[in-house]
């Protein structure tokens, strides 16, 4: 089972190793001058969501001048922290207006991150952002319900089979009743934490991120198709965007 090769490390939440390029840098960019795009049939564009031959989810005007893609973790805080701080003015300020689409590539670190993010995938296109994003805003909660499992159950997660070893965790994080309250039924979470073959393909999205891009660590950003460097905040990010737009 190809899955097996990313559970041989400890189950251990693996916080510190999200992306080390925080830079407190921080300039305005120039003015954003671009003219909206209209949605067809006066629609918004955050409401129109595909699935990319990459395997992530894209919001948005599918011929953006700026395509933006993001490398995020779940039990990533600094994705969490970009999240809060950035999320919704990515979306009301450069997505809705056709200006950027946000493509989100999910890349797991650990049995944890590959049990959010099943069920975030869970739902499909219609449910992929809400869930993505509300498991950021909670990520605290869940991690520490994780934390303050017994270790003993923790310990025995490690001889589990995958599919058991995800339905576990997502028992004792107390996401399956998380993801009930958002439209994915028990029956359906645990047939996705069981899918082998949705978490070969995430596996193989870290891969992919790691020859094509050599990301750094989460989150890491792609402005049209190139890394961007030291741009893990939206204070940081924000600029680039600007750039790409005034180019």
């Amino acid at each position: 089972m190809r899955i097996s090769v990313l559970f041989l490390a400890s189950t251990a939440l693996l916080a510190t190793a999200c992306n080390a390029e925080k830079s407190a840098t921080n300039t305005s960019g120039p003015e954003v001058t671009a003219a909206a795009v209209p949605a067809p049939n006066n629609g918004d564009w955050s409401t129109i969501v595909t699935k990319s031959p990459e395997g992530g989810f894209v919001m948005g005007n599918p011929n953006a001048k700026v395509k933006l893609v993001e490398f995020g973790s779940m039990t990533c805080p600094h994705c969490a922290e970009f999240e809060e701080r950035g999320g919704k003015a990515l979306i009301d300020s450069y997505v809705k207006k056709g200006l950027v689409s946000w493509e989100f590539r999910n890349f797991v670190r650990d049995p944890f991150d590959m049990t959010a993010t099943l069920l975030a995938r869970c739902g499909g296109e219609a449910n992929f952002f809400g869930m993505t994003r509300t498991l950021f805003h909670d990520q605290r909660d869940w991690v520490a319900k994780l934390q303050a499992a017994d270790q003993a159950k923790l310990q025995q997660l490690q001889d589990m089979p995958p599919a058991q070893r995800f339905s576990t965790i997502a028992d004792l994080a107390g996401l399956k009743t998380f993801a009930a309250q958002r439209g994915v039924p028990r029956a359906k979470a645990d047939q996705c934490l069981a899918n082998e073959a949705d978490a070969n393909q995430l596996v193989q999205m870290n891969a992919d991120a790691i020859s094509g891009y050599s990301i750094p660590g989460t989150p890491s950003f792609l402005i049209n198709g190139t890394l961007a460097a030291e741009t893990a905040t939206w204070e940081t990010l924000e600029p680039k965007i600007k750039e790409a737009l005034a180019s």
